[in-house]
């Protein structure tokens, strides 16, 4: 029983850890994109993250032989897990703050729910799942709705942005099924590989690197926070909860992302949320919190003792 509660103790360090982490990326972003442009900062995010992920395995897995094998896919997954996400997230966090872009972004489960309605036949929507969804649709509508009435600081089209990369995120996930033989840091590393690879004739074309000042001192400090914390060791911690306390409680983390993200904004970057992005944040988490099926599972078995 001890070591049972100590393993409870463990993973609930990691993953508050993993979602200050993952937080992070959202408080690192917002630092470095008033200094490089978003698809060099998604290079050099994906780049460095990949190089030390391939340091970490050192060759391990077989990995060289599974991207020979897999890169096509492996490209693939690069683009709407990786590429995609991230080039929408960085330009949406040049008008917003690092908790608002989190809190969006915070949706992904809802779209991959969403998503996985469609296209399988094993994730069909149950009761709970679709009161999930609904709570977390009308979340990210009342975040959307001050800027379609032109009442909020920022713009429509930046808070779509987030949004639009949690569907990819969504996408991502379901197609991410077909990797299940393959082990996750592989998995991490491949697709980090692929996603950089076709960002780098992106950024070079568009942002010509070459040409921009060098950024400052917090600026390269942020880059490498996102790239090396946020990026490979958040996966590497990720896969260590997973294997600890399985794919469900690994989700959790989900649930702890914006408050990191909204607490560093807050107390490094003066950020401050209103009663709408609180409501909207509120109604996001409810809907997580009922995906999860723990929380819907609870509220039944509390009634039913109740009618008792």
């Amino acid at each position: 029983m001890d070591s049972e509660n100590r393993m409870n103790a463990l993973t609930w360090g990691l993953l508050l850890l993993l979602g200050l982490i993952w937080g992070g990326s959202f408080f690192f972003a917002r630092i470095a994109v008033h200094h490089v442009p978003p698809f060099t900062l998604v290079l050099l995010r994906l780049s460095l993250a990949a190089v030390a992920l391939h340091v970490y395995l050192a060759g391990r897995f077989g990995i060289y032989q599974v991207l020979r094998s897999h890169w096509r896919q492996f490209l693939m997954l690069g683009l709407i897990n990786n590429a995609v996400p991230h080039t929408l997230i960085f330009f949406g966090q040049t008008e917003m703050g690092a908790g608002l872009a989190s809190i969006l972004n915070a949706t992904t489960p809802i779209w991959t729910v969403l998503i996985g309605n469609q296209l399988t036949t094993d994730e069909r929507l149950t009761s709970a799942k679709l009161a999930g969804c609904l709570a977390g649709l009308v979340g990210t509508v009342i975040l959307l709705a001050p800027s379609v009435t032109n009442s909020a600081s920022v713009p429509f089209w930046a808070l779509l942005l987030p949004i639009i990369a949690a569907i990819s995120y969504g996408f991502a996930a379901i197609y991410a099924k077909r990797f299940k033989g393959i082990a996750p840091p592989v998995v991490a590393a491949s697709q980090l590989t692929g996603s950089s690879l076709i960002m780098l004739p992106v950024a070079l074309v568009i942002d010509q690197p070459w040409m921009l000042a060098t950024p400052p001192a917090a600026a390269i400090a942020a880059i490498l926070g996102l790239a090396l914390l946020s990026t490979a060791f958040a996966y590497i911690l990720y896969f260590r909860i997973m294997a600890l306390a399985g794919a469900t409680n690994a989700s959790l983390v989900t649930l702890l992302v914006p408050p990191s993200a909204m607490l560093l904004g807050f107390l490094f970057l003066g950020e401050r949320l209103g009663f709408t992005e609180i409501a909207g944040m509120m109604l996001i988490a409810l809907g997580l919190l009922i995906l999860d099926g723990r929380t819907y599972a609870w509220i039944r078995h509390g009634m039913r003792a109740g009618a008792a």
